[in-house]
């Protein structure tokens, strides 16, 4: 009975020796895991610090190359010049805002024959410019088809149009009718930094045929200087990238330059 009752007390002890090993096992097997998930994530976060890193760099060097009084200066053409700081490989291209529509100025004719150019709704295009005017527009007083708070609060929106100037391309929607799709095709043919007419010669396909069939274009603002857009897209050789999208004032007043608006996102 003891030599029965010993063995099974062995017995036991075993099971709980190889349960106890089992689990320990696990625990380090998660330990492991959760290092390497750690490790990969501060790899990953490095990785992009360096590209943005790269990317605000390269904006940097075109200003100062926009700068130069030498005959190497660069000219806001929209060539794409490719620098190469430390890791990255870097993109840049120095735009003239004078080949993009600045919805804070542009006639509703014309943001409506861009919206039709982008694909979209012919039937709701009109509108939707009219909207746009009257967003910027102070006064309670709705344009022709466009829209001032009334219409808003019927859709349910807790806020209506500002009366005042776009601070930015994303503000445009929360504009009635305008949808996530249809900003996002707009939004390479705008900036809030053009205070002329449109160029047709800078502008797009797309912009230049709006301009055609609007017969009414952009009028001048206030000129506040020599403004270029500058993107820089910065890829490591792992394929992390990175966009930098800024808009300078170059020599403002006693300063050598002024950053407008300094954005990441897509090219």
């Amino acid at each position: 009975m003891r030599q029965a009752a010993r063995a099974n007390q062995r017995g036991i002890v075993l099971l709980v020796g190889l349960g106890v090993m089992a689990l320990l096992a696990l625990i380090g097997t998660r330990l492991t895991s959760t290092g390497r998930v750690e490790t990969q994530i501060a790899r990953n976060a490095l990785a992009a610090a360096m590209a943005e890193a790269a990317a605000d760099g390269a904006v940097h060097e075109a200003i100062f190359r926009l700068r130069d009084r030498s005959p190497a200066r660069w000219k806001p053409d929209g060539a794409e010049r490719l620098l190469e700081l430390g890791n990255a490989r870097v993109a840049v291209r120095v735009l003239h805002p004078g080949g993009f529509l600045n919805p804070n100025t542009a006639t509703p004719p014309l943001m409506a024959a861009l919206i039709r150019e982008v694909g979209g709704d012919a039937n709701t295009a009109s509108a939707i410019a009219a909207a746009i005017f009257d967003w910027r527009t102070p006064g309670p007083i709705a344009s022709t088809g466009g829209a001032k708070l009334a219409p808003y609060r019927a859709a349910g929106r807790a806020e209506g149009p500002s009366g005042s100037r776009f601070a930015s391309i994303d503000e445009m929607g929360a504009v009635l009718g305008m949808t996530p799709a249809l900003l996002t095709a707009l939004r390479p043919y705008m900036s809030l930094h053009n205070f002329g007419p449109i160029d047709p010669a800078r502008a797009a396909p797309a912009l230049a045929r709006a301009l055609k069939t609007a017969a009414i274009g952009q009028p001048a603002d206030d000129d506040p200087g020599t403004i270029v857009l500058i993107g820089a897209v910065a890829r490591l050789a792992d394929d992390t990238r990175f966009v930098r999208r800024a808009a300078v004032l170059l020599d403002a007043g006693e300063r050598p330059f002024k950053i407008l608006s300094w954005e990441s996102g897509d090219e």
